[in-house]
């Protein structure tokens, strides 16, 4: 990690990751708990479906059942309460409508939505009607919410072509979703998309942040959106705030970016674990 945070055993904190299961390790669970573990926390998930998906596509999914996926999150609440939780692709209203009661329930903290509604390789991963039950019943829980360009354009209703584009829609998404909330929630839109090069915009609290990034020339990009969540919810499970929690996120995707790892013929995966690599050769 960049933080110089130092973790123990005893002081060891947990994250918790709702997601699909990616089964070539690319995105989704795999990629959440490779990203927390590198990141310093202690890693679990609570899995929403299964996906037959490498990186060319996605050939298949297969949802847990509303009342498995309960059970699995009162699994870990009920046993290991996480310090922050990460939400990834949620496919269907019932599934959704289970996460946000049992999260009330508990009152989990530190909540990082990634509205997954479409993989890099262009597969549709949730349903239309599940869109506004997403918007409407579990982002007003979040701490942040982390669109990329094409879901900012499906969650503000206006298309995203520049840096003011990408200000206006925050701004947009933050007041949509906060009107239902008790606090107002932040957005990070994610650039990478042909604009901005690969700088991230944040509006919180009516400021406005932008986070300079270097375009890096890799195709590999499967799991990018699911890496820097994760990131970020592992920063906030370990106290640093959301600004801050940021800056170190990325600075870690750009990493396993630029570590250059090339596997299948697509799309390929982040190199999740560069770090270790960088220790063997110093």
């Amino acid at each position: 990690m960049g933080n110089g945070l130092t973790i123990s055993g005893s002081d060891m904190k947990t994250a918790l990751t709702i997601a699909g299961s990616d089964c070539s390790g690319g995105a989704g669970i795999q990629a959440d708990i490779k990203t927390m573990t590198m990141n310093g926390v202690y890693a679990m998930s609570v899995i929403t479906a299964l996906t037959a998906q490498n990186t060319t596509g996605v050939t298949g999914i297969m949802e847990v059942s509303p009342e498995f996926l309960k059970k699995q999150l009162d699994a870990v609440f009920t046993d290991i309460f996480p310090d922050a939780v990460k939400i990834g692709m949620v496919s269907s209203p019932e599934l959704i409508e289970v996460i946000a009661e049992r999260l009330t329930f508990y009152k989990a903290k530190n909540i990082v939505v990634d509205p997954v509604m479409v993989a890099t390789s262009g597969a549709k991963l949730i349903s239309y009607d599940a869109v506004d039950v997403l918007v409407n019943r579990l982002m007003p829980m979040a701490t942040v919410i982390t669109p990329n360009i094409p879901e900012g354009e499906i969650l503000s209703g206006i298309n995203i072509t520049s840096r003011e584009d990408m200000e206006a829609a925050a701004k947009i998404i933050s007041q949509r979703i906060s009107t239902s909330s008790a606090k107002t929630v932040s957005v990070l839109l994610k650039g990478g998309h042909s604009i901005c090069d690969a700088d991230d915009l944040l509006y919180s609290d009516g400021r406005v942040y932008w986070y300079k990034g270097t375009r890096i020339d890799n195709p590999n990009t499967h799991g990018t959106g699911c890496t820097l969540s994760s990131a970020i919810a592992s920063m906030l499970a370990i106290g640093v705030p959301l600004e801050d929690g940021i800056s170190e996120a990325k600075t870690y995707i750009t990493g396993a970016l630029k570590a250059g790892l090339d596997l299948g013929s697509g799309s390929g995966p982040l190199m999740h674990n560069y770090q270790l690599f960088e220790k063997w050769e110093e």
